[in-house]
């Protein structure tokens, strides 16, 4: 893909758009990001949380109710993908969190 990337964009890798370049990254065995797109994914998730007023000042039993809050506590991505996917179940029996790696099935 580098050849094709330095013959569309004339050998300048700064008229390389982000995306494509993101796109073109190499990827880490396991990963399904590249390291770049990795890196600005965390800090972007990051900026947005901090920016949001329902994860900040608005976090609040007077907003969520008392019961929301514990549900939130309660509950992990691993419950929310069964919630809308049941059929997951096998794959995510016994894994520790729905970021780790899930069970293969055959």
């Amino acid at each position: 893909m580098g050849r094709e990337l330095e013959e569309v964009y004339e050998g300048d890798p700064e008229r390389v758009d982000v995306t494509i370049g993101l796109l073109a990254e190499l990827k880490p065995p396991g990963f399904t990001l590249s390291d770049t797109a990795f890196r600005v994914f965390v800090l972007m998730a990051s900026r947005r949380l901090k920016s949001d007023p329902f994860f900040t000042d608005l976090y609040t039993p007077e907003v969520y109710s008392p019961e929301g809050l514990d549900w939130i506590d309660r509950t992990g991505m691993t419950e929310v993908l069964l919630r809308h996917h049941p059929e997951l179940a096998p794959a995510l029996s016994g894994v520790p969190h729905a970021f780790a790696p899930w069970r293969a099935l055959a």
